[in-house]
């Protein structure tokens, strides 16, 4: 390494990316040409993504770390925003990359499927972006509420009241400017039954003529243990044709986090965004994760942080 020393705090992104293939000059760090063998991109501690250890460890062998670690510029300041300077590493560059995608700016109305952490740092990101109205929705009471706590419009699946009547009650139209996914191949219906193109399906039913649909939310190439045969493959019954009619832009893939963590962490240094506030970081040791993951699993509205080190409570 030559511009990174011992001592220096710094964040990882969940990419590995070598910053010298075609697109990782080119600014598109989460499909690197040269960290899995397999395909296109490289992830810690993910199936499919290279073979490299997860980050859920007491250590982690960063390469390439000179590209791609983002050293604070004050260790004293960053130690005071600690928890919101940890979502660097994921939640808040993927929230705010759907919403980048989705075209969100000055006055949109935007959807958000999805009140997990990510759907939750996407909300923090379209407020940042100056969206007008954030709107989120979701199964989930105790998330829909995390949700209002910093501002958004919820809308609850569980009403009888369809997806356009609960948009059209909090706009007055029954569309959005823009929309965005983060739920991904995991979302379900009414009945609990797995639909992984339900969402898709919705967005693209709700959001305005021309208008764009960002999504982070992860899809995957195959899905052994689907219901439907079509996932098991990696295809959705997706309405395409609706989308077309409408001029639909929808973007996806896997967030290039080098791409904004710089500017994201100026935003969370100068009190511009909240995060940790947004998404409720909660801090953990790392033998308390198995407990943080059954916890994810029933729909906690948190996002927890591991702290194996102790390093996150001192601050």
């Amino acid at each position: 390494m030559q511009f990174i020393k011992v001592g220096d705090l710094v964040s990882v992104p969940f990419n590995v990316a070598c910053g010298r293939c075609r697109t990782c000059k080119e600014g598109a760090t989460g499909v690197c040409l040269n960290v899995n063998p397999s395909r296109a991109g490289g992830a810690y501690g993910y199936v499919d993504m290279g073979g490299w250890v997860g980050g859920q460890a007491e250590y982690v062998m960063v390469p390439y770390a000179d590209f791609n670690l983002l050293p604070f510029p004050d260790k004293d300041q960053a130690m005071e925003k600690i928890r919101d300077l940890t979502c660097l590493t994921d939640i808040l560059p993927t929230g705010y990359h759907g919403c980048i995608t989705a075209g969100v700016t000055t006055g949109s109305t935007v959807l958000i499927a999805g009140a997990g952490p990510v759907g939750l740092a996407a909300a923090a990101s379209a407020l940042l972006l100056g969206a007008a109205v954030v709107l989120i929705m979701d199964f989930s009471k105790e998330r829909l509420a995390q949700a209002r706590s910093f501002g958004c419009e919820t809308i609850d699946l569980t009403k009888a009241a369809s997806l356009a009547d609960q948009v059209e009650q909090i706009l007055g139209v029954r569309e959005v400017d823009c929309a965005v996914d983060c739920v991904g191949f995991e979302a379900k219906g009414h009945g609990g039954e797995e639909q992984p193109a339900v969402v898709l399906n919705q967005l693209m039913d709700i959001t305005r003529a021309a208008g764009a649909i960002g999504i982070p939310g992860l899809y995957v190439t195959e899905d052994p243990g689907a219901n439907d045969s079509a996932a098991r493959k990696g295809s959705l019954n997706l309405r395409f044709g609706l989308g077309w009619a409408k001029s639909h832009a929808l973007h996806t893939g896997q967030t290039p986090v080098m791409k904004y963590h710089r500017g994201l962490m100026m935003a969370v240094l100068h009190d511009r965004i909240r995060i940790a506030k947004a998404v409720n970081a909660t801090v953990i040791p790392l033998d308390q994760a198995p407990q943080g993951y059954t916890d994810f699993d029933r729909g906690v509205a948190r996002k927890f942080v591991i702290d194996p080190h102790g390093l996150l409570g001192a601050g």
